[in-house]
């Protein structure tokens, strides 16, 4: 099998890093694309992340129209690396990802996979560390992942 890719935009990047779990990540997708706007959204770089110019440049500004810079050349990324899924977490962008077919995932899905699999010991730590750093997480989406999770 071979390793999992994900195309990441800003959101979860930024987030991460301001609790200090950016460690995470890498750790859930060994392989990470981001297209050179969130490169510039995020003002940080490290060696795991795979930065990649995004050539459909009229799709960018298509989805520009609709969605952030950030947002319009993940997607456009994700469809020009053979489908991979993307991170999003904006929700008008996951809608569009979802339109185009692409397999969409965002912080909190990303979060849950990392508990199932043992790199976290518990999800709701560090939820309650991304809402202390403004992420917004609906309540909903909270008590949901917090069930899959088994910690309510």
């Amino acid at each position: 099998m071979s390793a999992e890719c994900i195309v990441s935009n800003s959101a979860c990047l930024i987030a991460l890093e301001r609790i200090k779990r950016l460690d995470i990540l890498p750790k859930v997708y060994p392989t990470i694309w981001i297209p050179e706007a969130v490169m510039i959204e995020i003002g940080f770089t490290t060696d795991w992340l795979l930065v990649q110019i995004v050539n459909n440049r009229v799709l960018v500004d298509t989805l520009r129209t609709q969605v952030g810079a950030g947002e319009s050349e993940a997607i456009a990324l994700a469809l020009e690396t053979e489908n991979f899924p993307v991170l999003l977490d904006d929700k008008k962008a996951r809608r569009i990802a979802k339109q185009l077919n692409l397999q969409v995932t965002g912080t909190v899905g990303m979060l849950l996979k990392a508990k199932k699999r043992s790199i976290i010991p518990m999800l709701k730590p560090i939820l309650d560390a991304l809402e202390e750093v403004d992420f917004r997480i609906s309540f909903q989406l909270r008590t949901r992942a917090l069930e899959l999770a088994g910690e309510l």
